[in-house]
């Protein structure tokens, strides 16, 4: 069926009350817009849809006799009032009368309005007088924007004129005061994506460079030129031919994003969620190859919105001017080829980027000139021009370019600002292959928020907050920094960290090699790069250490301080770790990672002090933590004998482990239980929660005679009040009482909110571990993102002595997986020791030590058969009855 027909179709029926053929009719357009899809123009499904819904509308406004009343007209606005609708967009509709309606005209469009509904049309629509519409529009941007697209569908002409020369008129909202407030608010958006289009689950509509921004174009070209075609802003000067049809050519390719999308979505969706994406790129032809199909289409789109980016930038700066009426007010000279006007950065000359040198002398420009505030459209253009005519060799071929690279960054101000230059208008990807090849990179997991390469943009500023005087979040990191005779080096580290990704190997070593030969080519002396390859190769290892391993096992920090070799090493590493983290996911970053990673600094620090005499280090860790602790419960009035007696039932263990202001606390709520509650009930459980005892969140401490599945039924407990549990210790004392020390944050990895959240979770457990016969439901279900993952379970078995095993797992990080392993140990006979839990995105990255119920390490059977187990449980779709 073609278009014609459907219009046809729409423009015949013959009555309103025919509700199935309309709603048949209106069916047909979908099939049509679906069938048509993979060999029409989609500026053709765009505007043909909205021609079908104008004759259908125009149609039911005829048989419902609206076109009789005089004075009253029909208008399409917002996007349909373009003529440019998608499958499942809404029907901004206007119903504007020269004065108010009387009743009958009213009851007439109440019953217009229903049988749109009725049709299951997704109409947006208003009502309202001339005089109201324009009142509206000077309160209101939103209707001011949808005014300006509007145009008339069927009704009075005259009321539609006369709302159309009032709106241009000079009350009513003007060009200037239009442009102010969509310049506002194009910048507000863009700050609620973080102020990047890299996104992994980008809106099609709203996201930076895309269909918003050119939308933005076009309306402030619109309200203050008149102008329906935005070629007309070729011939204002504007635009470059070339550029308005980079613009429409952009346009097209997101649209035809968009409207996929919805044919997969079923409905008006415009986020590409991980849920759609793979469907998405098979139905734009990318093929059915899931992740590379979905890479392949991801990178298209993110060069797309980079275009679109840029023109918008230059177009809206141009408007500023020219719209605000604004002269230049200060234009002063840089060099022979720059100037500043107000400024921005302009250049004095057309061609003034004549080689890719001549790029790089300008990036030396800007970090010479820190009153560079941007760049003006003139210096966009030329540098868009050059990116093209350079294209056919990478800039690092050229000799002359390696040289002023490496000036560049050795200048102490080109990370300030020129950096941003470098990666927004894609230099670096000109100049390095290997960089060119992970933009865009998509990464499928819940850890990153980001591709590739803007992650990697934001560990290199992350890097550069630390050198600033105003830098106070990381005064350590700061000192290390400032301290350093070569800082380009961990510029560089920063740099190469991942720009292996993607590759088919191990992106560390992969990327360490890289950089060996970028520093070979670039004449870096030969320790700066062995130290830089160091850190590519090794810049996971610290998080993992801290976030997966016992950082209070001596051996764990023999081992670590081993590899880590220095305190330069440690430095740089401890650096580049914090760096990265950071800028990997604006959730992922807490009091609780800052904690780890310092403490395991600080320890490799002490023990490298100690010449890797690393039980020295943590027997002088023991005797400290003993003195401080020992003052504050004196302080408190607790007796020596007391504090004595208490801890000769704990191992060293526990001395390390714990800060002394947390053994104060643990000692004080133990003592004074004994003469309280445990002193009255020799089986009763104390549980106390702490806010301030742990830097890295709240601590609940569980004491009392050991039980079965305690551990299980806390885990279920905090996990059903949408908590997470980050760290567990847990000590049988010499005497048969168990203490278990939980570190627990919000599932969002924020601190739990306050006293009251603390005190509830105090009593859900108490409640659930004084009734252990009944059934803890839990509710919460897998999450929408977590669904589309693919983590298989890994479970790994490593015997640490004759008395522990060290247990590996890795799974989908699913409600209530800690609860489900505590059960397969009790249903094994495993006594919990140690519980180390990290959630990296989707992935829980797990590790426990533990013992059987004789003490003893794991035999193989007995590895085996927990194994099993655990599979067993985490296979389990039903909630845990955890009595």
């Amino acid at each position: 069926m073609s278009l014609q027909t459907l219009i046809d179709q729409a423009e015949n029926i013959t009555s309103a009350d025919d509700i199935a053929g309309i709603k048949a009719s209106i069916t047909a357009s979908g099939e049509w817009l679906e069938s048509a899809f993979d060999n029409t123009p989609v500026d053709e499904l765009v505007t043909g849809r909205a021609k079908f819904i104008d004759a259908l509308l125009a149609r039911i406004w005829q048989l419902m006799g609206l076109d009789a009343v005089s004075g009253l007209a029909l208008c399409a606005v917002g996007g349909y009032g373009r003529g440019h609708l998608q499958p499942h967009s809404d029907i901004d509709l206007l119903i504007v009368s020269h004065k108010s309606l009387k009743q009958p005209a009213q009851e007439k469009i109440s019953q217009f309005i229903t049988l749109l509904w009725d049709i299951k049309l997704d109409v947006g629509q208003s009502v309202r007088t001339v005089k109201d519409t324009l009142s509206l529009a000077k309160e209101d941007i939103t209707i001011a924007t949808n005014l300006v697209e509007s145009r008339l569908l069927t009704g009075d002409a005259s009321v539609f004129e006369t709302l159309w020369e009032k709106l241009n008129g000079r009350r009513a909202l003007s060009s200037k005061e239009f442009f102010k407030a969509k310049y506002e608010e194009q910048l507000t958006r863009h700050a609620k994506f973080n102020g990047t289009s890299y996104n992994l689950e980008p809106n099609i509509k709203e996201n930076p460079g895309c269909l918003r921004d050119i939308q933005s174009i076009g309306w402030v070209a619109k309200k203050h030129f008149k102008v329906s075609d935005g070629f007309d802003l070729v011939g204002h000067g504007y635009f470059a031919p070339e550029e308005h049809s980079e613009l429409i050519s952009c346009r097209m390719h997101l649209w035809r994003m968009r409207f996929a999308l919805h044919l997969i979505a079923g409905r008006s969706e415009n986020r590409l969620l991980f849920d759609y994406q793979p469907d998405v790129a098979e139905k734009l032809g990318y093929g059915r190859d899931g992740k590379a199909s979905v890479e392949k289409m991801m990178r298209d789109f993110f060069r797309v919105i980079r275009r679109v980016s840029e023109l918008n930038k230059m177009l809206l700066q141009r408007f500023r001017y020219d719209m605000l009426n604004q002269s230049v007010q200060n234009d002063v000279p840089v060099n022979a080829d720059f100037h500043l006007l107000d400024g921005m950065i302009s250049p004095t000359r057309s061609n003034v980027f004549d080689s890719p040198e001549a790029v790089l002398d300008f990036l030396n420009v800007i970090a010479d000139t820190p009153d560079v505030k941007g760049l003006d459209t003139d210096t966009i253009r030329q540098l868009r021009n050059a990116r093209r005519k350079f294209e056919n060799q990478y800039y690092v071929e050229r000799e002359a370019c390696r040289g002023k690279l490496m000036d560049l960054f050795r200048h102490p101000h080109f990370f300030d600002f020129g950096w941003n230059i470098m990666h927004e208008y894609g230099i670096l990807e000109s100049y390095l292959p290997e960089w060119d090849k992970i933009v865009g990179m998509m990464q499928f997991d819940l850890f990153h928020a980001y591709t590739v390469d803007e992650h990697t943009h934001r560990v290199v500023k992350n890097v550069n907050r630390y050198f600033q005087p105003q830098n106070i979040e990381f005064p350590r990191c700061g000192r290390i920094v400032r301290n350093l005779d070569h800082p380009e080096i961990i510029y560089l580290a920063a740099v190469f960290h991942d720009i292996a990704k993607g590759r088919g190997g191990d992106h560390s070593e992969l990327g360490a090699e890289d950089v060996a030969t970028f520093a070979l080519l670039h004449g870096i002396d030969a320790r700066d790069a062995d130290l830089v390859a160091w850190l590519v190769e090794n810049h996971l290892l610290m998080s993992v250490v801290a976030q997966r391993r016992d950082i209070y096992d001596p051996e764990v920090i023999s081992e670590f301080a081993t590899a880590v070799r220095s305190h330069t090493h440690l430095n740089l590493l401890y650096v580049l770790t914090l760096a990265d983290i950071r800028a990997t996911n604006d959730n992922l970053w807490n009091d609780w990672k800052s904690s780890l990673l310092r403490e395991l600094y600080l320890m490799t620090q002490k023990a490298l002090d100690n010449g890797l005499q690393c039980q020295v280090t943590l027997d002088d860790r023991v005797k400290e933590h003993k003195h401080t602790a020992r003052i504050i419960l004196e302080s408190q009035g607790i007796a020596e004998q007391d504090i004595k007696s208490l801890w000769s039932r704990m191992d060293d263990d526990y001395f390390v482990r714990f800060k002394p202001a947390q053994i104060a606390w643990h000692s004080q709520v133990i003592l004074t239980a004994e003469k309280s509650e445990l002193r009255d009930d020799a089986n009763a459980l104390v549980v106390k929660a702490n806010d301030n005892s742990a830097k890295g969140g709240t601590e609940i401490l569980i004491y009392g005679r050991d039980r079965k599945a305690l551990f299980a039924q806390v885990a279920s407990v905090l996990d059903s009040r949408n908590c997470s549990i980050h760290d567990a210790h847990i000590t049988i004392t010499r005497d048969g009482y168990v203490f278990d020390s939980i570190l627990v944050l919000e599932n969002d990895g924020s601190r739990l909110s306050g006293e009251n959240r603390t005190l509830s979770l105090e009593k859900a457990i108490l409640d659930q571990l004084e009734k252990p016969g009944r059934a803890h439901d839990n509710k919460r279900k897998l999450s929408r993102q977590l669904r589309q993952l693919d983590v298989p379970t890994k479970i790994r078995f490593f015997t640490l002595n004759e008395e522990s095993t060290l247990i590996e797992l890795e799974a989908l990080d699913a409600p209530g997986i800690l609860a489900k392993i505590g059960h397969a140990f009790v249903d094994r006979n495993v006594v919990l020791k140690l519980a180390k839990i990290a959630t990296i995105g989707e992935r829980a990255e797990d590790i426990f030590i533990v013992s059987n119920d004789a003490g003893k390490s794991l035999t193989p059977e007995q590895q085996t058969a927990l194994k099993k187990q655990i599979l067993f449980k985490l296979d389990q779709l039903e909630d845990i009855n955890i009595s």
